[in-house]
């Protein structure tokens, strides 16, 4: 049977460069005389293929996104460790401005005991936030219905 001019061959095949796919392969082509089974079969296959690709596609770019969260997310956390060890020169620059019209000893004595007290304001709004939390009152009633009907069931079967 020789193929119609209305429909030109279709290649589906990657080059080898390119993203990670289904593989998918040169469909025959359909016979306008066939059958309505025929026809639907064809139809099903041609939306599998098309449902694979689109599934395939989605995990391309679900990867790609994911990929650059993970880069971008790399600078926010150099980023931090950065503030983080500049923390240490600021409170280095405080004890020597205080050093000015204090003695040095006392001036990092003030910024040691700041230090300090932040630490603990710190502890205690955690400790604070850490007591507002409630157990799942929910949850817990759901799966004790859940074993009282068990054993009921149990005991009347």
């Amino acid at each position: 049977m020789a193929r119609s001019s209305a429909h030109p061959p279709t290649d589906y095949t990657r080059a080898e460069s390119g993203p990670a796919s289904i593989p998918m392969t040169p469909e025959p082509p359909t016979d306008p005389n066939g059958t309505v089974g025929n026809l639907v079969s064809d139809a099903m296959a041609h939306l599998s293929t098309l449902v694979r690709a689109e599934i395939e596609l989605a995990k391309i770019e679900v990867g790609a996104s994911v990929k650059q969260a993970v880069r971008g997310s790399l600078f926010f956390a150099a980023a931090a460790a950065i503030g983080l060890f500049s923390l240490f020169f600021f409170w280095f620059m405080v004890g020597e401005i205080l050093a000015i019209w204090l003695p040095r000893w006392a001036a990092f004595t003030i910024v040691f005991g700041a230090m300090l007290a932040m630490a603990g304001l710190l502890v205690f709004l955690g400790i604070r936030r850490v007591k507002k939390i409630k157990k799942p009152e929910m949850t817990l009633s759901e799966a004790s219905a859940t074993a009282q009907a068990v054993k009921s069931a149990a005991a009347r079967g």
